[in-house]
């Protein structure tokens, strides 16, 4: 019987050949994607841009959902193989709307990449009443991948690619307030439930899923600075992460030490791609390869032990079906 990786059992790199300085097309060099469809939530701003044009390069039919059309126009202009949609991931109606736009075109779906997120944010919530970033970060991705089931499995060998974070570390999910009607709000504690949240549904929707040929990844990009992810971020916020100094000004050594946005896109695009791992999923990747469980209590590289705990993806995934009252039935 396959194991899974309830628990971080499969948390061990499995020597890629590649490392934290490859970049997306140094990945999938040689891979052809020829008559692949892949959807890439935030496909035309940062990592997600260099994502697309990654996966269109080779080959592929790359559907990007977009709140501004014409932005995704003019950060696309020039990309061939690219079908620009509209959707709003803090709209649940949205995302119904375009999940069955899609499903209409009768179309396989190959590649499906949560990758549109969010971060640094003041209180703000859904019509559901959920909060922002867990609505944007976590449950619009459950829910368009619940949505897009059928096109998933039409594929008959599909891969779902969830955007994490390092940020995951900043805490567990909170199952007893997860909305902060009863705590104080933090917008990293928020963020680190959203990613931690993340994590665990990949872990769950593999073990759901890889039955009927879907696999489930969670990735860590890497720290990246020129990504659209900072907008809003509290000058106080990026001082205290050492991006600025007391002034407000760009620390140059430190920007330096940071991905570029082609290495930040690389275990993205390696976790959509590689036949290493045709027969594993479940697992939370960083640097183009699987990352090892982090067990200390301060941040570092490697995925903690409750971003992958079974029980807490088990738990996770009915509150998220009852949340939103989509009974999600991965069964064949």
């Amino acid at each position: 019987m396959e194991q899974t990786n309830d628990n971080g059992a499969l948390q061990a790199p499995l020597g890629s050949g590649f490392t934290a300085a490859s970049t997306a097309s140094e990945v999938i060099k040689g891979v052809s994607l020829i008559g692949r469809v892949a959807i890439v939530t935030g496909g035309y701003t940062g990592i997600g841009l260099e994502t697309t044009k990654t996966l269109a390069a080779a080959g592929a039919t790359v559907v990007v959902p977009a709140r501004s059309i014409e932005k995704a126009k003019e950060n696309l202009a020039g990309v061939a193989n690219v079908e620009l949609m509209e959707m709003d991931l803090m709209n649940p109606d949205s995302i119904d709307a375009f999940a069955a736009t899609f499903l209409a075109s009768g179309r396989p779906l190959h590649l499906l990449i949560h990758n549109a997120g969010i971060m640094f944010v003041p209180l703000r919530r859904n019509s559901r009443g959920i909060e922002s970033q867990l609505a944007t970060n976590y449950v619009a991705p459950f829910h368009l991948t619940a949505r897009l089931w059928e096109a998933l499995k039409k594929a008959k060998g599909a891969r779902v690619v969830n955007v994490s974070s390092l940020g995951h570390q900043f805490g567990p999910f909170h199952f007893e307030d997860p909305n902060f009607k009863h705590r104080e709000y933090e917008t990293l504690a928020a963020y680190g439930q959203s990613k931690t949240a993340l994590t665990l549904f990949s872990l769950e929707l593999d073990k759901r899923a890889k039955a009927v040929g879907v696999r489930a990844y969670a990735v860590h990009p890497g720290n990246i600075w020129g990504t659209e992810l900072a907008r809003e971020a509290p000058v106080e916020l990026l001082q205290q992460f050492g991006f600025l100094d007391a002034q407000g000004q760009v620390v140059p050594e430190v920007i330096a030490s940071l991905k570029t946005i082609p290495q930040g896109a690389a275990t993205t695009i390696w976790c959509a791609t590689s036949p290493l791992l045709t027969s594993i999923g479940g697992i939370y990747c960083e640097d183009v390869d699987i990352a090892t469980l982090s067990l200390g209590e301060e941040m570092s590289a490697g995925v903690k032990p409750y971003s992958v705990d079974a029980a807490s993806a088990k738990r996770l995934w009915q509150w998220t079906e009852e949340l939103t009252g989509i009974s999600f039935n991965t069964a064949g």
